[in-house]
């Protein structure tokens, strides 16, 4: 069992072999990147590892993009993807750290427990001289799965105007800076610039050095440089749900988990008229 959210490749590769453990691509690009997921995975993927997309594994029939699917419904998808309860899961993407907090994310929400993610991703593997395999991902029998939503730490926009009203919860960001400010369009139609009024704003990007995340101090430096107060309560948010669980995974590996993640993040907000939009540099709760 990892004693903590984050593995090291050399982790991994001791126990690689291990029967319990099981190893998921959670690769997701935004469309900008001009990546294509699936067809990295089978170019080259840690052996045995598992092709997880986000998108298939999400609430096809929402509006907004990638929201968590009922709990019936995930726990089919992973059981047809032959990942059982009691599991070792380990998750990476191919940026080093971008999309698998997602899925780790969303797999603790879900009941699972032991689940990390490999610092670096697929780049930091293959930098430490470990293989990789082609093709496509090698078939596993369907396991039985169950799926225990969390729903607190499921946030959704109600969540967050209480959170912001009352200062019960500190928001925080995970967009950049220029799009928290409101000083470029959104990628997605409709969708305001700008951000949440009392939001904070740590960009998660500053969380991370060459795609591993950074040591316990830096990071709550970067908290502290930003006006976040690991020590009470935090929702993350961002534009979609998937950086968010980056701040998150971050804050968990300080010990202090964030409370938890709105799921409809700013393509929810943002493309509501009737919530607020505030601009420029963060100010905090007045």
């Amino acid at each position: 069992m990892a004693t903590t959210s984050l593995v090291s490749p050399e982790w991994l590769h001791e126990r690689l072999a291990a029967p319990d453990i099981v190893v998921l691509d959670g690769s997701w690009y935004l469309p900008a990147a001009g990546r294509d997921p699936e067809a990295e995975f089978r170019a080259a993927h840690i052996p045995g590892a598992i092709r997880f997309d986000i998108d298939a594994m999400s609430d096809e029939g929402s509006g907004l993009p990638h929201m968590l699917p009922r709990p019936e419904v995930f726990a089919s998808r992973m059981r047809a993807l032959g990942i059982g309860d009691g599991a070792q899961i380990v998750v990476y993407d191919g940026m080093g750290l971008f999309s698998a907090p997602r899925v780790w994310w969303m797999l603790r929400t879900f009941g699972v427990r032991d689940v990390a993610v490999l610092d670096g991703g697929l780049p930091a593997w293959v930098a430490a001289g470990f293989p990789t395999e082609e093709g496509e991902a090698r078939p596993r029998d369907r396991r039985h799965f169950t799926a225990r939503l969390d729903n607190g730490a499921v946030a959704d926009a109600g969540d967050i105007a209480r959170a912001l009203d009352t200062g019960g919860a500190q928001v925080v960001d995970a967009r950049s800076g220029t799009r928290f400010r409101g000083e470029e369009a959104e990628p997605r139609p409709g969708v305001r610039p700008g951000h949440m009024p009392g939001a904070l704003n740590v960009h998660y990007a500053a969380l991370q050095t060459d795609g591993r995340m950074k040591d316990p101090d830096a990071l709550r430096a970067v908290f502290a440089e930003n006006g976040v107060d690991p020590d009470r309560p935090v929702v993350t948010t961002c534009g979609s749900g998937v950086t968010a669980a980056i701040v998150s995974l971050a804050l968990d590996t300080i010990g202090r988990p964030a409370r938890a993640l709105y799921d409809g993040s700013w393509s929810e907000w943002g493309a509501d008229t009737s919530r607020p939009v505030e601009t420029g540099p963060a100010k905090g709760r007045s």
